[in-house]
């Protein structure tokens, strides 16, 4: 059994092989810098969260989820305090996967595939057993769904600003025409900037956030009513409405599913 180590001591590009897999564990450092490589990269957490910063958007990584980062993409990732991961490291040539960053549901077969094949030797042979295995284990992760957890913090100036000052405090629950004043513009000119540079509104913006930062502290066994009273809402219902709304399940209802 190989031991978890930090992901910013290991470089993937040393391994030929169609894919590698590397456990991350408690003891690892808890954010790798900013970096970059050839291969395609599958963020797996297994206890805790992961939350990878990747082209100016936060994007969350709750259990039995991965974030997948393709070839060439500067990234980092940080795993939660209490929290173990996996990374799956895959050759370009070895699957098709999209173009772009998203999250990819993971099932609980392929989940134990992947930590398997992390508990291997990674310089494996072509034809051998574990080779057979990364195989099938590729064609698994070609067939997951995709899901969408992340908060865009854009490179526009009082954008970016927002952006920060809502992910400090979650909980700061003032409209877009406050929010618009504070930065000493109207409310027309931020729905416009948040249409431009995000493609989306004002408010489900900022529920991309409460979701990312939802699923983090759920996933960390936090009370439902805490993370409603940490996220600004009135009562626990209406945290409900909204996480049933966007996600079409309740949060109980969410993680027994996982």
């Amino acid at each position: 059994m190989l031991e978890p180590v930090s992901e910013a001591l290991y470089d993937s590009a040393i391994f030929p092989q169609r894919a590698v897999a590397l456990k991350v564990g408690k003891d690892a450092s808890r954010e790798s810098p900013c970096h970059q490589h050839e291969k395609g990269q599958l963020v797996m957490p297994t206890v805790g969260y992961v939350t990878s910063h990747i082209q100016a958007a936060i994007w969350m990584v709750p259990p039995l989820t991965a974030v997948w980062i393709p070839g060439n993409v500067p990234h980092s990732n940080r795993i939660s305090v209490d929290g173990e991961g996996c990374m799956l490291f895959i050759q370009p040539s070895a699957i098709a996967m999209p173009d772009d960053v998203c999250t990819v549901s993971i099932s609980p077969m392929l989940r134990e595939m992947i930590l398997h094949l992390a508990s291997m030797d990674q310089k494996y042979q072509s034809g051998s057993e574990t080779d057979k295995l990364a195989e099938v284990l590729l064609y698994q992760l070609s067939l997951m769904p995709i899901e969408r957890f992340d908060f865009a913090i854009p490179e526009e100036p009082k954008l970016h600003q927002i952006a920060k000052a809502m992910v400090a405090d979650p909980a700061d629950r003032r409209t877009i025409g406050q929010w618009a004043a504070a930065y000493a513009m109207s409310e027309r000119t931020l729905s416009r900037l948040v249409e431009k540079h995000v493609g989306m509104t004002f408010g489900k913006w900022r529920g991309q956030l409460h979701i990312v930062v939802a699923l983090q502290q759920l996933n960390s066994q936090v009370p439902v009513q805490r993370v409603a009273e940490n996220l600004g809402y009135e009562s626990v219902s209406a945290f409900i409405t909204f996480f049933k709304k966007t996600l079409g399940q309740s949060p109980k209802q969410y993680l027994s599913r996982r």
